[in-house]
């Protein structure tokens, strides 16, 4: 009804309605009408059963609204095989009992045995529960104190069952019997009722079944981080960056920034009625990796936005996917021009390529300039090295700065193109010194630029090697004994500088993630904001509920967006680029990266 894709949640919520109806004589949601029936489905507790007997805690577990907390198949074949033991046993007592007195006794009824009522059960949680601190790579999660009752699981050993994915097999003991079983619900599934099939054509022929967001909603909002409430409405913000592999640790910290993000809006009640999650993916810095995480983001229903890459080169393999779908891209770290302006921007004719693509960082239209006026201008130096390591980053931040070089009056003496997968750059350092360069400029990141420092320094290469934001991290001074002197330029002015910045580190820490946030921390922080601000947007303009087209709706949102973020005034210009386009030099100094200079990225 909600136009989601099915899931095998779906199938033990329809089990669940099934026995429901067979044991109690009456469905688990009665009303008049259609659609007064979704109505029922979507916002009211199903009826207590009250014939059930020891089904009653199977049926309240099936018929859990949200999919996310419902059992699994294997679970509910170990309820269902602990009930039908119990069912046996029973019996045989009951036998036996008869047996031995001359005058049968009353049975009891089956439907005084039914499990508590939901008040009941309520009743008998705690008052209150601390809210559980995330541990690294886990989204935050409900105690299960504040969940949904869930019924007491069997105390019986556990009967062997199925993968929860495996619903075929569910309550069948051997392979002939899985086989027919199938058979059987494939030639079951070609039939449908007619009043499903009534509804299905009513609803999509456009009935209103909006969900009411602030219905029932608790005071301060719903639950912190990825943890979700009965009473609320869950919004996805897909996370895409490398969580593994070189450049994990700038993706790590982007994940966890935008996990602070989401945990503060839920712990605010900043969007009423909507308790957001993340869903983060791995795409290893490999551009081969962006299609496939941007299906899975497409594919899931829930998702309304998405915060990420890290690299310019899975953005390109991600944001045509991401247009098609009206699914929204906010990136805290792409930097290539091309991705905002076009293919064709060096050139002076501009076009946005991709309609649902964000950015809230500078670009190399600004970085690789911004770095050669540094060199040219505060550091004295004329005549430069400058090498590539083939990348869409790479090609990018070096083009820019070259040609804003030579335009000052320096020269570049020479050019090189490495592979970053490579770990000998020794040989560089004859040309490198026969070319008389004062100075060294790499355009990719820091897991190369680290050990390509390192080796030229070594080998007798004295000048400094300047990078772009790829290698203001931590890892290259981790992988460089030989980094005093370097130099790069870090997207935006440092945090600690900034008027929200110490607050955003202070509530980091206290969140208690384990890595660094990083130099593009506070910029996914803002990106998750800005689809937060968006999502609050679309609710606010449709009287408080969440549309069914909201995935178009938000992209249009976030092109309207205006606030105070972490890292300066958040909002975008008709291209999807940010406006607040502040750069710094760093200079390595004492073994630490130092503020040399802020300021922004047009002259």
């Amino acid at each position: 009804m909600e136009g989601k894709r099915p899931t095998p949640a779906n199938d033990l919520w329809a089990l669940g309605a099934t026995l429901y109806h067979a044991v109690e004589g009456r469905p688990p949601f009665e009303a008049d009408g259609l659609q007064a029936l979704a109505v029922a489905v979507f916002t009211r507790p199903h009826g207590p059963p009250t014939h059930a007997g020891l089904l009653a805690p199977v049926l309240d577990a099936l018929l859990t609204k949200d999919p996310a907390l419902r059992i699994g198949a294997a679970e509910a074949a170990e309820l269902l095989a602990s009930a039908l033991r119990a069912s046996r046993s029973r019996a045989d007592t009951t036998a036996e009992a008869v047996a031995r007195e001359p005058v049968p006794a009353p049975v009891p009824e089956a439907a005084t045995e039914h499990a508590p009522t939901p008040t009941e059960r309520e009743a008998e949680l705690p008052a209150s529960s601390p809210l559980p601190t995330p541990t690294a790579g886990e989204p935050a999660h409900m105690p299960d104190t504040l969940r949904p009752p869930v019924p007491e699981r069997p105390t019986a050993p556990p009967v062997a069952g199925p993968p929860a994915e495996d619903l075929i097999s569910l309550g069948w003991s051997d392979q002939r019997g899985r086989d027919e079983g199938a058979s059987t619900r494939r030639r079951a599934l070609t039939r449908r009722s007619s009043v499903v099939g009534v509804a299905v054509v009513t609803l999509a022929a456009g009935s209103v079944l909006t969900w009411k967001l602030t219905r029932d909603t608790p005071p301060g909002g719903g639950t912190t981080g990825g943890g979700s409430s009965a009473s609320a409405v869950t919004v996805v913000i897909g996370v895409d960056a490398p969580l593994s592999g070189g450049l994990s640790a700038m993706g790590v910290g982007m994940k966890n920034s935008a996990d602070l993000a989401v945990r503060t809006s839920n712990r605010t009640g900043h969007v009423p009625g909507v308790n957001f999650e993340i869903k983060a993916l791995d795409d290893e810095a490999a551009p081969a990796k962006g299609r496939p995480n941007a299906a899975q983001f497409i594919d899931d229903a829930k998702v309304l936005g998405v915060v990420g890459p890290l690299t310019s080169g899975v953005a390109k393999t991600m944001a045509e996917p991401l247009g098609r779908a009206n699914l929204v891209n906010v990136s805290p770290a792409n930097t290539d021009p091309v991705l905002t302006l076009g293919p064709h921007w060096a050139k002076g004719s501009t076009s946005r390529p991709y309609k649902t693509y964000f950015r809230t960082v500078a670009t190399d239209v600004d970085q690789g300039p911004f770095a050669a006026r540094y060199l040219h201008g505060e550091a004295g130096k004329r005549k430069l090295y400058v090498i590539d390591d083939g990348s869409a980053y790479s090609s990018s931040l070096t083009s820019g700065l070259s040609t804003a070089f030579t335009k000052l009056g320096g020269t570049v003496v020479g050019t090189d193109l490495i592979d970053p997968a490579q770990d000998d750059f020794s040989y560089l350092a004859p040309q490198i010194r026969a070319s008389g360069a004062d100075a060294v400029y790499f355009g990719g990141y820091y897991d190369t630029a680290g050990p390509l420092s390192a080796q030229l320094k070594q080998a007798g290469v004295t000048v400094p090697l300047m990078g772009g934001d790829g290698i203001f991290d931590q890892q290259f001074l981790a992988t460089n004994t030989k980094a005093e002197g370097d130099l790069a330029t870090g997207i935006g002015v440092p945090a600690e500088d900034l008027a929200k910045g110490r607050d955003f580190l202070d509530q980091y820490r206290a969140a208690g993630y384990p890595e660094a946030a990083g130099s593009y921390g506070p910029y996914a922080y803002d990106a998750a904001w800005a689809v937060i601000e968006a999502v609050k947007a679309v609710v606010e303009a449709h009287g408080g509920t969440l549309p069914a087209d909201a995935r178009a709706k938000v992209p249009q949102a976030v092109s309207g967006l205006a606030f105070d973020g972490v890292t300066g005034r958040v909002a975008f210009d008709e291209y999807g680029g940010t406006v607040n386009r502040q750069l710094t030099v760093y200079a390595v100094k004492g073994g630490s990266w130092t503020t040399v200079k802020s300021g922004p990225g047009a002259p």
